[in-house]
């Protein structure tokens, strides 16, 4: 209170102004209105319902409205209002006058002008328009976590961090009809204040937490895959945008820790998002990336994360220090939480990654509670601690942007939501192994999967998929070996992959009219077959001969002319001549719903 007993606009919490619209049942921002009436009358500002006798503060108190002013009316408390760029103003609202200082409105004389003192309406051009939280859930993917909460508005665009990765990733939010790629990194780059104890001092970063967010074409399912920090691989060259628009080639590397695919020789996220093609064959789409302020204040945010220990832990690492048992946690114990490792398990890095998923799948489920989503006050603070955390590439740096991206990641239900981890095995290289390698048997059977969209859950979409669109092309009639007509391309990662194709189609299978067209003009995830309308004969025949799924198929619009041969773009899934394209439906390896809660041990 000040002076004169008026509210402070600054004991104004921002979620105070998100009101439901009973008419919609959707909450609405009531922005600043200019000035009061011209005749000096009340202003009627405020939405229906939103003028109360008090408010609570945080601290439990109460403010009281202010005392009758010289002309018999109540000055309201000042309303904060949230403005673009993380600026606020104050604005007093005024109510009808009455005896009461607690009362925004009284009974009306005969006497008083207005028929009955109705409301009056503002005038149209000072009338703002109320801004509306959809019924849409925001779905973001943060340090590992992939949280739902609502739509973002512009004054949050300040919030945000961009990084101009050039040609990497999709210029385009979605594409339609296609697989979405997100690559979520938790960098352990010391920043804010707390974090003193944590990551190495006066580093640029590391890849610390990595999760591939791959989300289907039909949105109805999505695997999280969880790449560890110590796994060693090849970084490949990479390019980084500078500020002045140009770019730095930066040589790649063998048989290194992946997390320094990031940060190290001066690697920006594209660099990450390289390596992740390089090791899964997915081309990534978008990234996201956060620090260690990102657990605390999105946890925070939120009134804590519901965790499960399966025995006490007291890390003298992580600082972490609970009984057995269920606990909501929030701030620096959940920061400590999902860097604990040595007390879980055998005390490795893939254990805290387990950790991690729980964490997350508790996080997912907490954002989509009632509890949270109808709530003003956290819906307010988690979007402005989202974006805050948040560094994301260009082409979805800004809360529209982020808001399209958001409606593709809606659709996904909870329970198709799958967490795995890279499948890996010892590195044979160390006489006691302290990193790890790709298995050379699950890993690739899961890139296929993923490639191929298989999800991992039972998805009733997935159950009707032999009578989709796309496997119906593989039905009907198919043309004599000698008829088919194809040039090959390789996109994949075998080396001569493109001639060994046409050895085999020729010589085993009597495709004699195939030709190596060498190299694709890019690499490719995934084995493609385009072909005209009046090429589906041949095309359903090519397909039974290598084996290739209904979705590697690509019907053009417009038939073939004399000679003109369908081309098939060898991908990333291609693992030799004569071995079918098509993916796995299943494979044995450990994987959690984010759904269901587990507890650690």
């Amino acid at each position: 209170m000040d002076a004169q007993g008026r509210g402070r606009a600054e004991d104004i919490d921002p979620a105070d102004q998100w009101v439901l619209n009973p008419d919609t049942g959707d909450y609405e921002l009531r922005l600043n209105q200019s000035g009061g009436d011209s005749g000096g009358g009340p202003s009627n500002s405020a939405p229906r319902g939103s003028r109360r006798r008090d408010a609570v503060h945080e601290d439990g108190g109460r403010r009281q409205g202010s005392p009758r002013d010289g002309a018999g009316r109540g000055a309201g408390p000042g309303r904060e209002v949230p403005r673009q760029g993380g600026r606020r103003s104050a604005r007093g609202q005024e109510g009808p006058g009455s005896g009461s200082s607690t009362r925004s409105s009284t009974r009306s004389s005969p006497n008083e002008s207005g028929a009955g003192r109705r409301k009056r309406k503002a005038p149209k051009a000072r009338r703002k328009k109320a801004l509306i939280w959809t019924g849409g859930v925001m779905a973001f993917l943060l340090v590992g976590v992939s949280v739902g909460g609502y739509l973002l508005y512009q004054h949050f665009n300040g919030n945000l961090n961009t990084v101009d990765i050039g040609d990497a990733g999709n210029k385009d939010v979605a594409t339609a009809n296609a697989p979405l790629n997100i690559l979520v990194i938790g960098t352990d780059k010391r920043t804010g204040k707390g974090n003193e104890g944590y990551g190495d001092k006066g580093s640029t970063g590391h890849a610390d937490t990595n999760i591939l967010f791959h989300v289907s074409k039909d949105r109805t399912n999505a695997t999280a895959l969880s790449i560890p920090r110590d796994l060693i691989t090849d970084i490949p060259d990479c390019k980084t945008r500078q500020p002045d628009g140009s770019d730095k080639a930066i040589p790649g590397t063998e048989n290194i820790r992946f997390n320094v695919s990031l940060g190290q020789e001066g690697r920006d996220p594209s660099c990450t998002m390289d390596t992740v093609k390089e090791i899964t064959g997915l081309k990534v789409d978008h990234f996201m990336m956060v620090d260690f302020n990102a657990v605390k204040e999105l946890s925070t945010a939120v009134g804590g994360v519901e965790i499960c220990l399966a025995k006490p832990v007291k890390d003298a690492d992580s600082h972490l220090d609970l009984p057995a048992g269920k606990h909501k946690i929030q701030g620096e114990d959940a920061l400590a939480f999902v860097r604990t490792r040595h007390s879980f398990a055998n005390g490795s890095d893939l254990d805290r990654i387990k950790v991690q998923q729980q964490f997350i799948g508790s996080m997912i489920r907490q954002m989509k509670s009632d509890d949270t989503l109808t709530s003003p006050t956290k819906l307010f603070k988690l979007a402005d601690a989202a974006t805050r955390a948040l560094t994301v590439d260009k082409a979805i740096g800004s809360v529209p942007k982020l808001t399209t991206l958001a409606k593709e990641l809606t659709k996904i239900d909870t329970k198709n939501i799958s967490f795995v981890t890279l499948p890996v095995i010892d590195n044979p290289a160390e006489p006691k192994p302290i990193t790890v390698v790709v298995d050379p048997v699950k890993a690739p059977q899961l890139f296929s999967m993923m490639q191929h969209d298989t999800s991992l859950t039972e998805v009733a979409a997935q159950k009707k998929a032999a009578k989709s669109k796309q496997d119906a092309l593989l039905k009907g009639t198919k043309a004599a070996p000698a008829d088919v007509r194809v040039d090959v391309y390789n996109g994949g990662k075998i080396a001569g992959g493109a001639q060994q194709t046409v050895t085999w189609l020729q010589n085993t299978k009597g495709v004699l009219k195939s030709t190596n067209k060498a190299n694709a003009p890019a690499k490719a995830a995934r084995t493609t077959l385009e072909y005209a309308p009046n090429q589906a004969d041949q095309a359903r025949a090519l397909a039974e001969m290598m084996g290739l799924p209904g979705s590697a198929l690509k019907k053009g619009t417009t038939d073939a002319e004399g000679l003109q041969a369908m081309v098939l773009t060898l991908g990333a899934d291609f693992e030799g001549a004569g071995t079918p394209i098509t993916g796995p439906a299943k494979i044995d390896i450990p994987k959690a719903s984010a759904d269901k809660a587990e507890c650690a041990k």
